[in-house]
């Protein structure tokens, strides 16, 4: 995750994780992180840089977002572009945003309505442009004159709808290849459920169901919990919805309201690996079927490389028996 390690060091993480045996390499897209000190590197840039560093696993963002800073139009130029320089390798993650993205450019954070229907907008857009169309668009949120993808790979990535909330998981039944939720057993199942009823009504296949996660190991679990303890500043629901756009004050209030007992719950904190092999099997078994993909975000601060190693000795091998 860019908000916790340096691009250099991540890319690093991305080799290691696809000589342990990880399916696919993801990284946020934050302009700034969710705490004071941190790391924000840009997303799309990195993202190439990982593809050409690794072999064969898939990359993309977790997740990027089509609202101010990026219009929709560019999101599809840049990740056709990626899959059209590795074909197959590429997947996108597409969410409603944060304000601490938005904000620093001097830009409005809009009302969660706002967010939604621009979500759903920006995502019918960019399947048209993916479709070759040339396109005239005076939509409510964004606007194109006659715009038109050159450059297009021999299939669009798969696109990936981010969903905390039921609209957004609606919009991703709608025009979804799958969900990416929080892997949380209160609410997961219900969006689940919802997203794959959406998708049916419009006449679509559900498709893949990405469940996140952040996991930390360490020789001991208090420094597995010390490691992770800054991703408190991303846990309350409020800057996912309201204008929250100070690292240091949404660590502080992460400090205030969410105990280590809850971010444990949350996480998959421990020096263990064999409970990490059950809690992530648990996490399989929320979207109830076999179209589940369980994507692990390592909050191992010092210990990332040894904890790839880990989970590739005593992790993975587990989950795939």
């Amino acid at each position: 995750m860019h908000e916790q390690y340096h691009p250099r060091g991540l890319l690093e993480q991305a080799v290691a994780g696809e000589q342990a045996g990880f399916d696919g390499i993801a990284c946020s897209d934050h302009f700034q992180p969710w705490w004071e000190p941190g790391h924000s590197g840009q997303a799309w840039i990195w993202l190439g840089a990982a593809a050409q560093a690794t072999e064969h696993v898939p990359v993309g963002p977790a997740v990027t977002v089509a609202l101010k800073r990026y219009h929709p139009a560019l999101v599809a130029q840049g990740f056709a572009t990626l899959e059209a320089m590795y074909p197959g390798r590429v997947f996108v993650g597409l969410g409603s945003g944060e304000s601490l993205n938005e904000s620093p450019f001097g830009l409005d954070w809009p009302p969660r309505d706002f967010q939604l229907a621009a979500l759903e907008e920006a995502c019918g857009l960019i399947r048209r442009l993916w479709d070759g169309e040339r396109v005239d668009h005076d939509g409510r949120f964004f606007k194109t004159k006659r715009a038109y993808l050159h450059t297009r790979p021999d299939r669009p990535p798969p696109l990936y709808v981010s969903a905390f909330h039921p609209g957004a998981a609606k919009v991703a039944g709608r025009y979804g290849d799958g969900l990416w939720t929080m892997a949380d057993p209160d609410s997961g199942p219900k969006l689940i459920e919802m997203y794959r009823e959406a998708a049916r009504e419009a006449g679509r296949s559900p498709g893949t169901i990405v469940l996140e996660a952040g996991f930390s190991w360490a020789p001991d679990d208090a420094d597995a919990l010390a490691a992770a303890r800054v991703w408190k500043g991303a846990v309350p629901d409020e800057f996912y919805t309201d204008d929250w756009f100070d690292p240091q004050a949404m660590y502080e209030r992460g400090e205030e309201e969410v105990s280590d007992e809850d971010f444990k719950q949350r996480s998959i904190i421990s020096a263990d690996p064999d409970e990490h092999v059950a809690r992530i099997k648990e996490l399989e078994q929320l979207g109830g079927g076999d179209d589940v993909v369980v994507k692990l975000s390592n909050q191992s601060g010092p210990n990332a490389l040894e904890a790839i190693r880990i989970y590739g000795e005593r992790v993975l091998p587990k989950l795939r028996d």
